[in-house]
């Protein structure tokens, strides 16, 4: 995986974790939930990464 990849994963998965914090804090369950469904498209895309870095050695 390159470093790129995976500086724009845990980017995507910060972001996601502060959109849910706030989502809570403020009680905007529309907001949470997309923070939500951002941390688990990085975790998706860090797990495809993984898997083409498997085929790749």
């Amino acid at each position: 995986m390159s470093t790129t990849d995976k500086a724009k994963n845990k980017a995507e998965k910060v972001a996601g974790q502060a959109k849910e914090k706030f989502g809570t804090a403020t009680g905007d369950r529309k907001k949470r939930d997309e923070g939500r469904t951002d941390q688990i498209k990085s975790d998706v895309k860090d797990a495809g990464e993984k898997v083409k870095d498997a085929f790749r050695h």
